[in-house]
């Protein structure tokens, strides 16, 4: 019995000569292609599926491969592609602009710019709001650990257990999870709290009520053994990488009151939160509104919608602190920032934070009740087109092997997912927002099957 009152629906890949976009059967290139990527790139730099794919065009969606074979994309290139893949609205504003200017840098005058900057200020919700576009979340949160910390004249940072932040060196050092650190080396002092995860560590057992104020009261007893003035918290709403998880609401609203009797700033890690994803809220600092907004706010992915966009806001005490020179050479470039404003306008015209709240909500109830029929799952989570989806080994533990086999067999059923959390131990689950019923059931149906597989993989490796 289904939830969605629409069936699923797959129809045929574009194939014709007149389609959009034809396939293109490249088969046997594949192999030679991840050769030569292994030969070139980082050892360290990740690859999805032990069989790598390479995607040629997108629609909706959808997404093909080199070989001619459809998906439906249920991770968005890392929550990036957040309208839909070729939206005529976006593509038309990168085409018109590519061919008027490509580049300037900051240090000139850009409409485009300030456009999206004003209309980031006023849905930031800040105060005052001044906004600095980067190129990546990574740039960006690493833009506001410097405003922060040359605000508070303090290296002293408070961060999250599980959290991730990003890949540069300052962002790094404030990234909570093991598996995405890779150094021990860090410009900061840097401090991890409670909270970031409600399903597990030392107060999962606990009431909600009782597992915010067990974390209000470690984070004032970290504070108590600090020396020197803390700068900033930077805390995900919902951890991304971490595994799409989630504090009680209100949690940072109850640390914010503790936060400003020390004067530390709130920085709000909105990378893969914002825009509307989670359904309930437009930013993801709502769900602890009784806190008021951030004092810094970052952004990126789905912004850009494939473009490379991200920024900081922030109140303009914090963000004019510097006394130095500063620029960026490719942040809120032309292209990226008719992009931008051509994506948030149609996210807000048509409604798509609404669309993720009724379509997520059927989604994760759907998969809820799959979960309940398979032991290998151990919890779905998640809110809006936001889900996690944590699998277990016979110990009850995340299991990175269930994750990647469920990857694997989601591929081989048509679907694209993602991985991460603890151990790697649970599939990420972020569409498109403008995902449709029939779709969402679809992709339902298929994630279950491959949990189905990955379900009795496990128990035959388990037999004598």
């Amino acid at each position: 019995m289904t939830l969605f009152s629409s069936p699923a629906h797959r129809p045929a890949a574009p194939s014709s000569p007149g389609s959009a976009h034809p396939t293109v059967a490249r088969s046997g290139t594949r192999p030679a292609l991840h050769a030569r990527h292994r030969a070139v790139m980082p050892d360290w730099l990740a690859l999805y599926y032990e069989d790598p794919i390479e995607l040629t065009h997108g629609e909706g969606r959808h997404v093909w491969d080199a070989e001619g074979r459809r998906y439906l994309d249920f991770f968005g290139g890392i929550l990036t592609t957040m309208t839909a893949h070729a939206l005529p609205e976006v593509t038309a504003a990168v085409s018109e602009q590519a061919g008027r200017i490509l580049h300037t840098s900051t240090l000139y005058l850009d409409r485009h710019m300030v456009e999206l900057a004003e209309r980031i200020a006023t849905l930031s919700g800040i105060p005052d709001a001044r906004v600095f576009f980067t190129t990546s979340g990574t740039e960006a949160n690493d833009a506001a650990l410097l405003l922060a910390t040359s605000y508070r004249r303090s290296n002293q940072i408070l961060a999250m257990r599980n959290s991730y932040h990003g890949r540069s060196f300052s962002s790094v050092a404030v990234t909570g999870n093991a598996g995405w650190s890779p150094t021990s080396l860090s410009p900061f002092q840097t401090l991890y709290v409670h909270g970031g995860v409600r399903s597990s560590g030392p107060y999962a057992e606990l009431p909600d009520a009782d597992f915010t104020a067990a974390c209000v009261a470690d984070l004032e007893d970290m504070l108590g053994q600090t020396h020197g003035n803390v700068a900033a918290l930077i805390a995900e709403p919902v951890q991304g990488v971490g595994g799409f998880t989630a504090p009680p609401d209100g949690l940072y609203a109850a640390f914010r009151e503790v936060l400003d009797r020390h004067g530390i700033l709130w920085i709000s890690d909105e990378v893969q939160t914002g825009w509307g994803r989670t359904g309930d809220h437009f930013w993801g600092w709502q769900a602890h509104a009784a806190a008021g907004p951030p004092d810094l706010l970052t952004f990126a992915k789905g912004i850009g919608n494939g473009m490379s966009v991200g920024g900081v806001v922030a109140r303009a005490e914090v963000m004019n602190c510097l006394d130095a020179n500063s620029i960026s050479t490719f942040g809120g470039s032309p292209v990226t920032m008719a992009a931008g404003l051509a994506n948030l306008t149609y996210l807000l015209e048509h409604d798509l934070q609404s669309n993720a709240r009724r379509v997520g909500g059927l989604l994760i109830e759907r998969l809820r009740a799959a979960g309940a029929r398979l032991p290998v799952v151990r919890e779905v989570r998640g809110r809006g087109l936001m889900i996690g989806i944590e699998l277990a080994g016979a110990d009850g533990e995340p299991s990175p092997r269930a994750a990647s086999l469920a990857i694997e067999y989601a591929r081989e059923q048509g679907l694209l997912i993602g991985k991460g959390g603890r151990g790697a131990g649970t599939l990420r689950i972020a569409p498109p927002l403008s995902l449709n019923i029939a779709e969402a059931e679809e992709g339902a149906v298929l994630l279950e099957e491959a949990l189905r597989q990955v379900q009795s993989t496990i128990d035959g490796e388990r037999q004598p």
